[in-house]
């Protein structure tokens, strides 16, 4: 297997070690792909948020979220859903759920009588605490 070289004399070996520069390049470009795309795959439905100056909620599980947009389409947990069905589609979803917990994020230029119908109707569907999502001020 060992090559003997005419010139040197010496015995030449076949290399058997892995170059993994290329792998790591590979690498670091994926990472820095992900890190970037990551934060724009967690928004869900696309609103334009009030700003408020309040400290964010610590929340240990993924939350049930209510999204109101500005033309006054419902969504939980991005999924469209008719105004009429709100209150079904809820008492459904809290009906094994003992904490009935929801998180309403609203469009700062959707009706307010749109948004408070979206809260009564969580709050008929069995909801025991209710929290608005907000953007902080600048």
């Amino acid at each position: 297997m060992a090559e003997i070289s005419q010139q040197t004399g010496r015995t030449w070996r076949p290399l058997s070690e892995i170059n993994v520069t290329p792998f790591v390049d590979v690498m670091l470009v994926l990472l820095i792909i992900f890190m970037v795309t990551a934060p724009m795959m967690q928004q869900g439905v696309d609103v334009d948020l009030p700003k408020t100056n309040t400290q964010p909620l610590r929340i240990d599980s993924e939350p049930l979220i209510l999204t109101v947009k500005a033309d006054g389409q419902l969504f939980l947990a991005r999924k469209a859903i008719p105004a009429d069905q709100l209150r079904e589609k809820l008492e459904a979803i809290f009906e094994g759920d003992e904490d009935r917990e929801i998180y309403l994020r609203a469009d700062s230029d959707a009706s307010y009588g749109i948004v408070v119908k979206a809260m009564a109707a969580a709050r008929e569907a069995g909801a025991t605490k209710l929290g608005m999502v907000t953007e902080p001020e600048d």
